[in-house]
């Protein structure tokens, strides 16, 4: 269904080098998907949660010998970091269907063409690989949470 438009948009970058197609199309996802997790989290909460997060970690470092307030310090912690959670999964609302059916299309691309990449011949690892690297590069650049 939409395999003539992506064709369209990166067909010919594949058929010219596989490998460098797949990083190009992860970069383009990669950035995407980091603008849109920007622009629908409030980056200021999500700072200020993962200051308190460290806080808690270093609270309980103090407190390792002690089961009651380290339990307390817990229970703090882990509300937290469910409300750094629910506002991580705000940008998966937007992204999972698209990013499902371009993988749809790069499994029927990647399933006929030959890639390597330091020994690694699935295009899934590959694009998992670079994905990681251009988010960290991505949200460190764009100094998100």
């Amino acid at each position: 269904m939409f395999d003539s438009f992506f064709n369209a948009i990166f067909g010919k970058l594949i058929q010219w080098d596989p490998l460098g197609g797949l990083i190009v199309i992860c970069l383009v996802l990669t950035f995407i998907v980091t603008l849109i997790y920007k622009f629908t989290t409030n980056q200021t909460l999500m700072k200020e949660l993962k200051v308190k997060t460290k806080e808690y970690q270093l609270e309980m470092k103090k407190f390792k010998n002690d089961p009651q307030k380290l339990m307390e310090i817990q229970k703090q912690a882990m509300d937290v970091n469910m409300k750094y959670m629910m506002q991580s999964f705000k940008p998966m609302l937007f992204t999972l269907i698209p990013v499902i059916i371009l993988f749809g299309w790069l499994t029927s691309v990647y399933e006929t063409t030959p890639i390597r990449f330091i020994g690694i011949t699935s295009w899934l690892w590959i694009y998992i690989i670079f994905s990681m690297i251009f988010s960290i590069i991505l949200k460190k650049v764009m100094r998100l949470a």
